[in-house]
């Protein structure tokens, strides 16, 4: 009963209207002020121990670092170095664009930086190149939904924080699914261009390429520098953040010279809006798990679905389908940090490993970003291109079952998430022994 009645009060706020982070606070109270003797004044205490953790400093600084190149021409820069390497193909503009969000995305970490970056310089050349409207916003919009998978991501910090995972390990595990999900929208780009009658052209000479690449350099340098940086132990993801905040600002102000003093306050005020935001929702999250935690909920949960006997297979199906259900209406932050008490202990029940769960959640959340009613990638790519909502979800259906199909791959082929972090790091280590062996 108490269970049916906290979750119905938190999605009946929320379909009237209440904010997420909002509804997520005030039904949890309610629902211990009615059925518990829940200790609802230590809340403040517990929510301010909770925000006050070292990991989650990373957020404000990713954001921040985010910010400073998006406003820059780092996007300008990077799509340039992508079509010099790419574009020459069939579809080569529209596989340009999609590299270009792979690329930007791992030095933003945003999905709607991505989109706004990428998308408002593409868009009208891969129109211009012949492509149909609807072909080229359904390019950008779902690429741009990378930008939550490929680190560094601001969701893998907010679910390592709730799962209690290394930040490091999720960022690392996410790398492979990125790829192989921008690769399958590339091949799927590749293949439109070819039915539609598009023609390859000569390649760019190699001085081109690396002048195109001289000019990205210093924008590429920032992946190399936080996941080299993460991987070869050098600091952890939270210095990670504050390193990649500092370098955006030197690359954006002294490199590139594209933005001015005057904008930094503008920029920085932006970033802790949005920092503030997230911030909002992962208290009230954290109110909602504590709740749950203390009335051993996920453990009766837990215990239900052990004694249904349901197998790993199918509880993975129903996943994947209650995320894609939230993703379609909340924003993904939210959606993880609700999900992941209730989820994570049914999956280490059934042998199924946190980070490999981490990095479905985040691939449906990507799903959820581009697929109405409240798809926010959607909302920007609207705005840029001025079509209508309608028209941008008709666009990116096609390419959003793309991504869906890399889904359900990355779901049951769990060494795609999980081979890098963890199986790479002891062949490396034995093959290293072996070469040392030598000499």
């Amino acid at each position: 009963m108490m269970i049916t009645v906290l979750f119905v009060l938190l999605f009946a706020l929320m379909l009237v209207g209440v904010p997420v982070s909002v509804s997520l606070g005030a039904s949890t109270i309610i629902t211990a002020l009615i059925f518990t003797d829940f200790d609802v004044v230590g809340l403040a205490e517990h929510v301010f121990n909770g925000l006050n953790t070292y990991t989650l400093m990373a957020i404000p600084m990713f954001i921040l670092a985010g910010s400073f190149l998006s406003k820059g021409s780092a996007a300008q820069r990077i799509i340039n170095f992508a079509k010099s390497i790419v574009g020459h193909m069939p579809g080569g503009l529209p596989i340009s664009a999609i590299f270009s969000c792979m690329i930007f995305a791992a030095v933003s970490g945003s999905s709607p930086a991505t989109v706004v970056a990428v998308g408002s310089v593409m868009y009208g050349a891969i129109k211009e190149a012949g492509y149909s409207e609807k072909y080229a916003i359904g390019t950008i919009a779902t690429s741009g939904s990378l930008g939550i998978l490929i680190p560094p991501s601001v969701v893998f910090i907010v679910y390592g924080v709730t799962a209690e995972q290394s930040i490091g390990d999720l960022f690392i595990a996410g790398i492979i699914p990125g790829i192989m999900l921008g690769c399958m929208l590339m091949m799927f780009a590749y293949i439109g261009a070819k039915r539609l009658g598009f023609k390859g052209s000569q390649p760019m000479s190699f001085k081109s390429r690396m002048k195109a690449f001289k000019d990205a350099f210093w924008a590429l340098l920032i992946i190399v520098i936080v996941i080299g940086g993460i991987y070869g132990g050098i600091f952890t993801p939270t210095e990670a953040g504050a390193v990649c905040a500092v370098y955006a600002f030197i690359v954006s102000f002294f490199i590139y010279k594209d933005i001015k003093l005057k904008d930094v306050y503008k920029i920085v005020l932006d970033s802790a809006m949005t920092t503030s935001m997230i911030f909002f929702i992962i208290a009230n999250a954290m109110i909602f798990a504590h709740f749950l935690t203390s009335e051993t909920i996920p453990h009766q949960i837990t215990q239900m679905i052990l004694d249904a006997d349901v197998s790993a297979v199918m509880f993975l199906i129903i996943v994947n389908i209650l995320l894609l259900i939230m993703g379609q209406f909340m924003e993904p932050s939210s959606v993880v940090m609700i999900t992941t008490p209730l989820l994570l202990p049914i999956a280490t029940a059934l042998g199924i490993h946190p980070v490999h769960l981490g990095v479905i959640m985040i691939v449906n959340m990507e799903i959820g970003m581009i697929t109405p009613p409240v798809g926010l990638n959607l909302f920007v790519a609207s705005a840029i291109t001025k079509l209508s909502l309608k028209d941008v979800v008709v666009a990116s259906f096609p390419w959003a079952a793309t991504i869906f199909i890399g889904l359900i791959i990355i779901t049951y082929v769990p060494m795609i998430s999980l081979w890098l972090p963890y199986e790479f790091p002891q062949h490396f280590e034995t093959f290293k022994q072996f070469i040392t062996g030598l000499f």
